[in-house]
């Protein structure tokens, strides 16, 4: 397969960036998305060039790291209905010839660090402002101590599947993250454990997520259209209704 990429070169977030062409040849469409931008990369590294610098880590589709906008959609899917990351996209998913335009996320939550690497540490702060449960250290407790409905737990399970790549905050036209912050709120809601402390996380997390600059929901759902675990957009109802709730707790307790 030979591909015309359009890739986005930004040196870093003070900087202008502009759409620079290139052609990579002899790509297998076996090959992943970003084992086609590592081809490129030693393309022109074998040139003298710079190569295009873009985040990644396990390439399992785990860790959340390697979104990109593919043809103007977060994590791309080529000709593939199916939601997956970036690094789990194959070249089969694009037709010999294609032209495939490759950007950074875009929102001023996550501002560029370099062509098509983005800071997503505000994800960390809206984790580190509520999304965890306080418990005390020692022996384990007995497995079965606390029973957890069966629904109760696959919705924990569904909500604790996100992995903070910020493809919701990237396709949502508010730049909204309230899909990620509503996935981690669930999942701890679902559970014994984050009882607690369930109504000051709420206030916390999203207070976290308003002080960093995303905009509000508007429910129009590009979030989780484009989300690779496919969220369900209803944890935004329960964090909605989770957060009116917490409103009428003296001091979030």
């Amino acid at each position: 397969m030979n591909i015309t990429l359009r890739v986005w070169r930004q040196a870093n977030a003070a900087s202008q960036g502009r759409m620079v062409t290139y052609q990579v040849q002899d790509v297998s469409e076996d090959m992943s998305f970003l084992e086609m931008l590592d081809l490129l990369n030693e393309d022109l590294t074998v040139k003298g060039e710079e190569p295009v610098a873009f985040d990644h880590d396990c390439r399992e589709g785990i860790c959340g790291m390697c979104g990109v906008v593919i043809n103007g959609t977060a994590h791309g899917r080529g000709n593939s209905p199916v939601a997956t990351t970036t690094c789990q996209l194959h070249m089969r998913s694009f037709s010999d010839g294609a032209v495939i335009d490759v950007e950074p996320w875009r929102a001023g939550s996550f501002p560029v660090i370099k062509d098509l690497v983005v800071n997503r540490s505000a994800f960390d702060r809206i984790i580190q402002a509520g999304g965890f449960v306080s418990v005390s250290t020692g022996a384990a407790p007995e497995a079965h101590a606390n029973a957890v409905s069966k629904l109760k737990a696959d919705r924990a399970f569904d909500a604790a599947t996100c992995i903070g790549c910020g493809a919701c905050v990237a396709a949502c036209p508010n730049h909204s993250g309230m899909l990620f912050a509503a996935a981690k709120i669930t999942h701890l809601a679902m559970l014994p454990q984050g009882q607690p402390e369930r109504p000051l996380r709420i206030k916390k997390m999203v207070a976290a997520h308003d002080e960093e600059g995303f905009g509000g929901c508007t429910n129009i759902g590009e979030c989780a259209a484009v989300c690779p675990k496919e969220i369900p957009l209803d944890v935004i109802g329960q964090l909605n209704r989770d957060l009116l709730a917490s409103l009428f707790k003296r001091d979030g307790k």
